[in-house]
């Protein structure tokens, strides 16, 4: 279950990581009674990324400028997805951004500390900066300060930065999470930090040894399958839009002599209008498996709007530590369809299931 940004850095003030003032807006109207000092930056709350270029996120000066922001933030979906509400926050004077992240490796059965000198969208842009520590014995100070020194951080920089990743690891642990995500982490002009933004996934098989988050997360539910390991393991994952489907591509990788790592059916027919949404999801959930090399994905029939399936491909494929890559088979009609919409994108696509095993099984095997 991914946590809304608000949520994620509620949990972040528990442990003592330093965000800025802010206050939850659930109508346009609250903003009359703003209880932080403008200028004021407001962000759309949703779980899928890319809010600033879709215009998500907007700075204001104002009360007016502000009522008017939210209404169009309100309005406004984002990958299909509509907020429920608007983080209004401080603006903060940036001279500096990190990438910092915590996950939960199930290959290695371990967590693995990830930094980058970079943050914010650099980090996407050159994901061969990042480094990582993996934390293949008890959790100590110095694997914070490992990483900060693998990410060339000197001077007071090293311990602050560090202090923030020891902070990051106790959450992780106390709330047995799956991925937590600071990007970025600002440096003002006087080298103090501050969380600009967060992701955290809660495991969502955990949450009943944590009943307090159900307070903070309230009935979420999370869509689409969650992808199921296989006890022989193999380093191919598997996703299909429908139970038969995914049984049907399970048996033509098996008869190939491959084993998949895990599969999960993605639902049927009537979850067309959340396929994208559903399929992010699911794709995210096969990193945190772990050990996937590659990731078949077997669509057939309606998929509903290309153009939005490929936004939410583009997303994954823009992620950092950079995702495994994709073998597409469609079996719903004309191909051109659907290549003018993933044309930019570095997948492969094929009408063809037995061509789009092969593939699938050659860079697994790569």
């Amino acid at each position: 279950m991914d946590l809304l940004e608000y949520q994620a850095k509620e949990l972040f003030r528990r442990v003592g990581i330093p965000v800025l003032p802010a206050q939850r807006i659930d109508s346009p109207a609250d903003l009359k009674g703003l209880k932080i000092s403008y200028p004021v930056v407001l962000k759309s709350q949703v779980r899928v990324g890319g809010r600033a270029k879709a215009g998500g996120v907007r700075f204001v000066n104002n009360t007016i400028d502000a009522v008017a922001a939210a209404q169009t933030i309100f309005g406004l979906p984002i990958l299909g997805e509509y907020p429920q509400a608007i983080l209004a926050e401080t603006k903060y004077d940036v001279q500096r951004e990190l990438y910092l992240a915590i996950i939960l490796d199930c290959g290695l059965r371990r967590p693995v500390l990830w930094g980058s000198a970079q943050g914010g969208g650099q980090v996407e842009a050159d994901p061969e900066r990042l480094q990582k520590v993996v934390v293949d014995q008890d959790f100590s100070p110095f694997c914070a300060r490992h990483l900060g020194a693998k990410i060339d951080l000197q001077g007071p920089l090293l311990p602050a930065v560090s202090e923030i990743i020891v902070k990051m690891y106790r959450l992780f642990v106390q709330w047995d999470l799956d991925f937590l995500e600071i990007n970025p982490l600002g440096v003002d002009t006087r080298g103090a930090l501050m969380a600009l933004d967060g992701k955290v996934r809660l495991n969502d098989y955990a949450l009943g040894r944590h009943p307090e988050l159900r307070s903070l997360v309230g009935e979420q539910s999370l869509e689409g399958g969650c992808p199921r390991s296989l006890p022989l393991g193999g380093n191919l994952a598997i996703l299909a839009n429908g139970t038969g489907l995914t049984w049907a591509t399970l048996d033509q990788v098996m008869a190939l002599g491959e084993v998949p790592r895990c599969y999960a059916s993605l639902g049927d027919g009537e979850q067309t209008g959340t396929l994208g949404r559903t399929l992010a999801r699911s794709l995210d959930q096969v990193r945190m498996v772990g050990g996937v090399k590659v990731v078949l994905v077997n669509l057939c029939g309606e998929v509903g709007s290309w153009n939005e399936l490929g936004a939410y491909l583009e997303q994954y494929l823009q992620q950092v530590p950079p995702p495994p890559p994709l073998v597409i088979r469609w079996g719903g009609g004309d191909l051109a369809t659907a290549w003018q919409a993933l044309a930019s994108l570095p997948v492969r696509l094929t009408a063809s299931l037995e061509e789009a095993v092969e593939q699938a099984i050659a860079l697994a095997k790569d």
